[in-house]
């Protein structure tokens, strides 16, 4: 069983929530986040993204950028643009993007039951990455980033929720992508007991975005032997079925000293291949390809999918396995230069803009995991190639802090 915690967060003022919420640290480049952060002081990428107040070219990884992140983010506590709560609530946090809803519990969950595989994760970490998060926690005393997390939804949870829902929010704002985020405090003894019942029955939480946050915070638990509030890590958690994965597409610089046709009779191999199809693939074992002006339809052959083993029929798997590497010799996506990853947020039109423009010789556009494949992945103790998944809407840093 997983247990989850209220804690009292480190919040904005509600008059000001918008011009600090910001979104996360690792969506974006420190150029991207200079215009982003450009005539707004309260801006959280002063803090999440320090070397914009520092001069270009700065070492994203000297002491400098850390001691400039911890400046800013007291700066913001001092004038009282950020405030905490006097005493521990869960916290109800709602995004609407277009069409689609989602509501998330906000909570402090254990650093051990991820060290114990009880918060159960679904891909690798990188050290640098790691090192990155441990010294940013560690310089401003706080988490400031959520981990998003999910759990197999529960009907009296989602009643609740719904409930509470219905009052006025504390925060309610609506982002420059269009995204409004919604929140609401759960701070009566009822509500909390509530929340804490129905979690008594959740067994596991799964790790849906988060994995470098979740890691360095179980290092620097570790390193403080649990004392303060280190023991606990800031999580958003949402059910299962409200969940919205959008595919994580591949780009390619060239096509291997293959002509078009030499490759398509590569991949006919592979794939049943229809000229003239849709942008975006319609089901799960479909791709599209975009080559020389114009996309194809390629569905796997059922000979590769047949398989009960929950990572190896994965669409991303399965094209690096029968595709990228003995098709263009991309033995490791995690190393190669020459494939880039583009999340579905960007859309189609911007793999047809890199490969129109020289710069990529193809592009394939991608089916999205479900989040079920995600679950009985990480249930099973199995590792997700890397770039699976792209969740949106994506969790706004500053929100919610969790001090140490």
């Amino acid at each position: 069983m997983a247990t989850i915690r209220p804690f009292a967060a480190l919040r904005p003022r509600p008059d000001l929530a918008a011009k600090i919420c910001e979104l996360p640290y690792d969506v974006m480049s420190s150029e991207e986040a200079r215009v982003m952060a450009q005539g707004n002081p309260l801006s959280f990428l002063h803090v999440s993204k320090p070397e914009i107040d520092l001069p270009p070219g700065t070492d994203l990884y000297s002491p400098a950028v850390y001691a400039k992140g911890a400046e800013n983010f007291a700066a913001l506590i001092a004038q009282g643009a950020l405030q905490q709560d006097d005493r521990p609530c869960f916290y109800l946090y709602r995004q609407v993007m277009g069409p689609h809803s989602q509501t998330g519990l906000v909570a402090a969950a254990s650093c051990q039951e991820y060290l114990d595989g009880i918060i159960k994760k679904h891909e690798l970490t990188r050290p640098d990455k790691e090192d990155d998060r441990v010294r940013h926690i560690e310089a401003l005393d706080s988490q400031t980033g959520p981990v998003f997390l999910t759990y197999r939804a529960d009907a009296a949870m989602d009643a609740f929720v719904a409930a509470r829902c219905s009052a006025a929010p504390a925060v309610d704002l609506t982002a420059p992508d269009g995204v409004r985020h919604t929140a609401w405090v759960v701070g009566d003894a009822e509500g909390i007991a509530v929340i804490a019942a129905a979690f008594e029955k959740i067994p596991f939480l799964y790790i849906a975005d988060g994995h470098h946050r979740s890691a360095a915070a179980g290092r620097v638990f570790q390193s403080r032997q649990g004392a303060g509030q280190s023991a606990r890590f800031l999580t958003v958690v949402f059910p299962h079925d409200q969940m919205q994965i959008l595919p994580y597409n591949r780009v390619l610089t060239d096509r291997h000293g293959l002509t078009a046709e030499a490759l398509l009779t590569k991949l006919g191999t592979v794939f049943d291949i229809r000229a003239g199809g849709p942008a975006k693939p319609t089901r799960k074992h479909e791709l599209a390809l975009y080559i020389d002006g114009a996309w194809r339809t390629l569905t796997f052959r059922p000979a590769f999918t047949a398989t009960d083993d929950p990572i190896e029929r994965l669409d991303v798997t399965l094209l690096q396995k029968h595709v990228l590497a003995p098709v263009f010799g991309i033995d490791d996506p995690r190393t190669s230069k020459r494939i880039n990853f583009v999340g579905g947020i960007r859309g189609t039109a911007e793999l047809e803009k890199l490969v129109d423009s020289g710069e990529h010789a193809c592009a394939f556009s991608m089916f999205p995991t479900s989040i079920e494949d995600l679950m009985s992945i990480a249930d099973a103790g199995g590792i997700m190639p890397p770039k699976s998944t792209w969740f949106e809407p994506k969790l706004r840093d500053a929100m919610f802090c969790h001090q140490l």
